[in-house]
């Protein structure tokens, strides 16, 4: 006979998972299930009792709030990859853009791709490279850690028990972003490597968050002082292309990536320095080089 379906609570607000959560341990949480029916349906995962967040208004969304904009734990993709949000926070919605299809990314949320904590999810290297703040509600109370922070390993994350994401909150930076990924295929790929490459004219910074090339998102610190050092921060470009293929190289440094069914450790690191010096030349472009990475015409 098969196995009796689950038992399915559907809270209308973050209290009510809370105490569904409180009350059934055990329970999966279901935002869009484009991860979790995976392992479902594969038979890697058998709940016991599942908790849907999608009757939870507050969760839902996305609002702006000084020099931030907050992001419901279940905003879709589809929410994200276009509109006023696409053009405040430029990587993230390109980032979006790549993720499954249509379908996917109407399902998808940015909660679950926290959640679930895959190296290879798409918008963790972006949010990284913006120090997005992850907020948290559960028994204890509400928390806030960087994204560095919440995510702890392969699949693994911060989350205390009876703990959820209600919401990211996400810093504003004047200035160009680039996302990037290496994929098997051109679209509803899985990432072998992810570069997003962020401009703070602000606060005069380069920023590089990698993803699909460590168990965590990395931080590529050594290449964001270097590119900001010979920056020129009046004409919002860089000195020479040197400078864009040592920046692409020091990303690459900075990766500790694993031999896999989709890609060797060396391709991995290849891939990082070619997308990260072509990132770096569109986001603060070389004397002679257009913003897209090619060659002057002029």
């Amino acid at each position: 006979m098969p196995a009796a379906a689950a038992p399915v609570a559907l809270p209308e607000s973050v209290d009510e998972v809370l105490q569904a959560l409180a009350d059934e341990p055990e329970a999966m949480i279901l935002a869009g299930g484009t991860d979790l029916m995976v392992e479902v349906n594969a038979g890697r995962r058998r709940p016991v009792s599942v908790v849907s967040l999608t009757r939870v208004r507050e969760l839902a969304g996305w609002s702006r709030d000084g020099d931030e904009v907050v992001l419901g734990a279940c905003l879709t993709y589809a929410d994200m990859e276009r509109g006023p949000l696409a053009a405040l926070v430029p990587a993230l919605g390109q980032a979006a853009r790549t993720i499954g299809s249509p379908q996917i990314r109407a399902a998808a949320t940015i909660g679950g791709n926290l959640g679930t904590a895959s190296p290879a999810g798409d918008t963790l290297p972006v949010l990284a490279a913006l120090d997005a703040v992850v907020e948290t509600a559960g028994p204890q109370g509400s928390r806030r850690l960087l994204v560095g922070d919440f995510v702890t390993g392969v699949k693994q994350t911060a989350l205390l028990p009876g703990e959820i994401v209600t919401a990211v909150r996400v810093p504003l930076r004047r200035g160009r972003q680039e996302f990037l990924k290496v994929g098997t295929r051109n679209a509803m790929v899985i990432s072998v490597v992810m570069v997003a490459v962020v401009v703070d004219l602000d606060g005069r910074t380069v920023r590089a968050g990698l993803g699909s090339v460590a168990p965590r998102p990395v931080r590529a610190r050594s290449a964001e002082a270097f590119a900001a050092e010979h920056a020129d921060w009046r004409r919002g470009a860089v000195a020479s292309p040197d400078v864009v293929a040592r920046f692409g190289q020091l990303c690459a440094e900075a990766t500790s990536p694993i031999d896999d069914h989709r890609s060797t450790a060396d391709y991995r690191r290849r891939a990082v320095a070619v997308c990260a010096s072509r990132a770096l030349a569109r986001v603060l472009p070389p004397e002679g080089v257009h913003g897209d990475g090619g060659p002057s015409d002029e």
